[in-house]
């Protein structure tokens, strides 16, 4: 009798032992997501600031201001219609699934890598990856003070990775609706306000399930809703050598939540604030350099590192048309380059994010972007 008591105890420690060690796994599991949303919380990005780290609400001054800080829209040169506004993401990890075995292999593995399913199968092969793509588009309409257009962003990530208790994650979210931001100058345009109303329409799904299943997920997965989101923003800039530009910007200002359809609502945006300073001084004729820090989520909403939130960037602008960039975001390093003109803009850069929903360092995703907008 005491033997079978000490044997049922022993299991039930040990079923109890195993449904701890499952719930940690699970919970490490459900890291995966858009995490860095904590300090590139921009619907549509910008090769230039990802290259700056991210470090841009003081520096923007083109047709991203409508999402980074519309007071920006204030220090636009020219007025624009760019039609083809593209933005291409895609990490390490995507490239290394992909780009394995002969010239057929690598064609077949480019066109699987484009959706979950097929990164699930290649993943199945290349295990211990995270994968990550970013394809953007944003046809407007920019002058000073204006900006009106459209924006469309499909985001995936998916992660197999043994020591997340070898389950397949996935992250899909695809975020489009017009937008219209104005600006307003006062006192010589020392000082600027803007604000930017978006019909956010979001479909996401995230999750985690055995490795063998298919990817091919149906419109019940995922959740789905739209919102008007307004993001409010100012800069002060004063006369006076080096231009100091302090910058601060609201995000969700209306605190909106999505409507529900399908899987349900998508997570409301949190209600952030980001803080930022910046000097640029004048370096011969030609030759200006920009210095910028962003603090990003000032009251916290995310619940991440401080030095994740702490952004820097660098830009050394050549004629207003050739640039080198640097930065530091989410704790990793970024570079670019770019090229400018009235009818053209071109950037290539490389930044990094933390995969782990708080920690600092806990995995970098190192990923390369391609923007190009053209015009007239």
């Amino acid at each position: 009798m005491l033997s079978f008591l000490y044997n049922r105890r022993v299991k039930t420690l040990t079923f109890a032992i195993l449904c701890l060690f499952s719930t940690i796994v699970s919970a490490q599991v459900s890291e995966l997501g858009f995490n860095e949303d904590a300090s590139y919380p921009e619907f549509a990005v910008n090769g230039r600031a990802l290259a700056m780290g991210n470090a841009y609400i003081a520096k923007v001054d083109d047709a991203s201001s409508a999402f980074y800080n519309p007071a920006g829209l204030g220090t636009v040169r020219y007025s624009h219609l760019h039609l083809s506004n593209f933005h291409v993401e895609l990490n390490k990890g995507w490239m290394d699934i992909t780009g394995k075995g002969n010239i057929g292999d690598n064609f077949s593995n480019l066109m699987d890598g484009f959706s979950l399913e097929g990164q699930r199968k290649l993943l199945l092969e290349n295990r211990n990856k995270t994968t990550h793509t970013r394809f953007g588009i944003m046809p407007n309409f920019t002058t000073r003070y204006l900006s009106f257009g459209y924006m469309l962003s499909k985001r995936t990530k998916a992660r197999l990775d043994t020591a997340y208790g070898d389950d397949f994650e996935y992250a899909d979210r695809t975020d489009h609706g017009p937008y219209v931001a104005a600006n307003l100058s006062f006192m010589g345009g020392i000082f600027k306000v803007g604000a930017t109303a978006l019909w956010l329409n979001r479909k996401e799904a995230k999750g985690v399930q055995d490795e063998n299943l298919s990817a091919d997920f149906g419109d019940d997965v995922y959740k789905k809703g739209s919102a008007i989101i307004a993001i409010v923003g100012g800069k002060l800039t004063l006369p006076v050598s080096m231009l100091p530009t302090f910058a601060v910007v609201l995000r969700n200002a209306g605190s909106q939540k999505f409507s529900s359809s399908g899987a349900g609502a998508p997570d409301k945006i949190k209600q952030t604030i980001d803080l930022g300073f910046s000097l640029t001084p004048q370096v011969g004729n030609v030759i200006r350099t920009h210095f910028e820090i962003n603090y990003k989520d000032l009251s916290d909403k995310y619940g991440v590192n401080v030095k994740r939130r702490l952004l820097l960037g660098m830009e050394v602008d050549i004629a207003r048309t050739f640039f080198l960039r640097f930065g530091y975001g989410d704790a990793f390093g970024s570079m670019g380059i770019g090229v400018r003109s009235k009818k053209l803009e071109f950037d290539l850069t490389t930044y990094a994010v933390d995969n782990s929903a708080s920690d600092l360092r806990g995995q970098e995703d190192r990923r390369f972007a391609m923007t190009l907008s053209s015009g007239f």
